[in-house]
């Protein structure tokens, strides 16, 4: 492939890729993210392959391997295109039937079409799917629709034509304007304005200045960063090229997680290509402008999704933040003004230029514009990526996408904004979301993770969780957070096991204050989050764990005690042949007795009775 040497070249070579795809009457689309590897798509994709080959179907039928197409609790995915029918948790033993009944035969499989739970109604078309049809999926759309490790997909459905428009018909200056009218703000968790941020990084002193996309996503629970790189990395490389042109940059950064193979090898691929092309490298398409991009592998500590200690980190240097006093925008990485945006912030960029900031500025609320991708996960029924507007409801994304709770049980609470957000309980579930809203709520919109939680959750154990996993991601660099949040997590630890003391209520809120006011980075700075908001909307549950030695949710196993009801037990042995202390005695058809000294709390007699003959108290 000869380079793109200017915009006309760019707009040839896209319709004759267009010609080519328009000869295909037939496409399956089939999942290859992570989360669908793992559930086996691979064998669904060699089967497919060597089917259509054995049919001699090479010509009419092609196999597209994408990227995350969202739903991750029905993998694996296949779309059938042109008809856009839905097959999920498909296996390679159902694609010799779906190539002859549905791809030759035109009928639909009805075992795998997806059933709505609310109505029962089988649905054939993805976008006719709840999950789907709620959505507005401006940033994660393609990823169902183009192979990631092919830019030529990319291309076809516009790919880089925002960069071929700045470069030739737009200021760097008013790029800036675009993006700041747009209303784009961070989406790596701060919110802060990205065209102001530009606007700062480009009047920095200096001509030598970088750019660096965040991709060290370590929330627990959360994907979005990941499936994007892994799904359509060349929009996130488009994006970095349209910034660093606006702030003048000849020198970019992707910093990734080395967890995130995949995600790595796609945007190696696409770098590679994008240099191939001539998007990157040294005057592209015969712009004049220069701009390359390398990539860092991250070792995986939690606290380099930090600007400065990550910044640190790509200069060789242990992952720790610095005071806030000076910006990165003015001195960041080698001390140069640097732009940092995490990966969905540059995935909107060429969606922005292409569409324009009148038509993104619709999209959200107020001071919240355009969609956010949310990971949701936890006691939810449909767990996967969500991209809805700013302001939807809690409601609608736990019930109307999400399909509610499992099991017919109550919801409890969500987590947003990952280990550092908070808990936002059942009676705030109509709360718009958006950056204001979440703050006010006591938690915030972080990188987007979205942890659902039943009836059956310990609000008190949920705040010690997250605790436990900041206090062992914590660089240790500043007093407040490394000593703080291990003094927090001790008192959490002593109210867990039925050792809580009057007092400790009232003690954490107050070293709660003093991390949020004199930690060094926003990892202590919002550390106390879980915590705040668990006691704000949860103190009955505190109270009842130092108060009356309980634990409401009997998930806390120190205050826990079982036992057998008589009259409910019918004497069938199913808990003693489970037990494994053997704490369990009886004789058959006869009430059995639990031996308190014996039991180790696990729970398996209470899970096993088909009878509710077991008390949890």
């Amino acid at each position: 492939m000869e380079k793109i040497e200017s915009p006309l070249e760019l707009e040839k070579l896209r319709k004759s890729i267009q010609s080519k795809k328009k000869k295909e009457k037939t496409f399956i689309s089939i999942c290859a993210g992570t989360g669908c590897r793992a559930s086996g798509s691979e064998s669904v994709i060699n089967a497919f392959k060597e089917e259509i080959k054995f049919l001699g179907l090479q010509n009419k039928v092609g196999v597209k391997v994408t990227g995350c197409h969202g739903f991750c609790e029905k993998g694996p995915i296949i779309v059938i295109h042109p008809k856009e029918i839905f097959y999920h948790n498909v296996e390679k033993e159902d694609v010799m039937e779906i190539v002859s009944e549905t791809i030759i035969g035109g009928k639909i499989i009805d075992r795998l079409l997806y059933v709505d739970p609310t109505t029962g109604k089988k649905i054939t078309k993805e976008s006719d799917v709840p999950f789907y049809n709620k959505q507005k999926r401006i940033i994660l759309g393609n990823n169902g629709k183009i192979d990631p490790t092919d830019i030529e997909d990319y291309i076809a459905l516009g790919g880089y034509s925002a960069l071929s428009k700045v470069l030739f018909k737009i200021k760097p200056e008013q790029i800036i304007e675009e993006v700041k009218k747009s209303g784009l703000r961070g989406r790596g968790g701060g919110g802060f304005p990205t065209g102001r941020k530009w606007e700062s990084c480009r009047n920095a002193k200096g001509k030598l200045k970088y750019v660096i996309c965040n991709a060290d996503e370590g929330d627990p629970g959360a994907y979005m960063d990941r499936s994007l790189l892994e799904g359509n990395p060349h929009s996130v490389l488009e994006g970095m090229i349209i910034g660093a042109y606006a702030i003048g940059s000849k020198n970019g950064y992707v910093y990734v997680r080395n967890e995130y193979p995949l995600a790595v090898k796609h945007l190696e691929i696409a770098v590679n290509q994008a240099e191939e092309y001539g998007f990157l490298g040294k005057n592209i398409l015969g712009s004049g402008f220069n701009f390359s991009i390398l990539i860092s592998r991250g070792g995986g500590a939690f606290v380099c999704g930090e600007s400065t200690a990550l910044m640190a980190s790509l200069e060789g240097k242990p992952g720790e933040p610095r005071a806030k006093y000076v910006h990165t925008v003015e001195k960041g990485l080698w001390n140069k003004p640097t732009t940092l945006n995490n990966v969905e912030t540059w995935a909107n960029i060429p969606i922005i230029i292409h569409k324009g900031a009148s038509w993104y500025s619709k999209i959200g609320t107020e001071k919240s514009k355009g969609t956010k991708i949310f990971s949701l996960v936890g006691k939810i029924n449909n767990t996967g990526l969500v991209e809805t507007p700013m302001g939807m409801k809690l409601r609608e994304i736990i019930y109307d996408i999400g399909g509610g709770i499992p099991n017919k049980k109550k919801f409890k609470a969500v987590q947003t904004g990952g280990p550092s957000g908070g808990c936002i309980p059942e009676e705030l579930i109509d709360l718009p979301i958006d950056f204001e809203k979440l703050t006010e709520a006591g938690s915030m919109m972080g990188s987007g993770g979205m942890i659902v939680m039943d009836e059956e959750t310990c609000m008190v154990d949920v705040a010690k969780y997250f605790l436990k996993f900041l206090m062992e991601e914590s660089c240790g660099k500043c007093v407040p957070c490394r000593e703080g949040i291990l003094q927090m997590g001790e008192i959490l630890e002593n109210i867990t096991k039925g050792n809580g003391q009057p007092g400790d209520i009232e003690l954490l809120e107050e070293i709660s204050t003093v991390i949020k006011d004199t930690s060094l980075c926003a990892l202590g700075g919002t550390a106390p989050n879980p915590v705040l908001s668990t006691i704000r909307y949860f103190r009955n549950e505190y109270d009842s764990h130092i108060k009356d030695k309980k634990c409401p949710a009997g998930v806390c196993q120190a205050l826990i005690q079982y036992s057998i009801i008589p009259k409910k037990c019918i004497g069938c042995g199913a808990c003693l042949k489970q037990c494994p202390q053997n704490a369990i005695t009886g004789e058959k058809k006869q009430p059995h007795i639990i031996n308190p000294e014996k039991c180790i709390k696990c729970g398996a007699c209470y899970d096993v009775c088909k009878f509710d003959a077991i008390k949890r108290v």
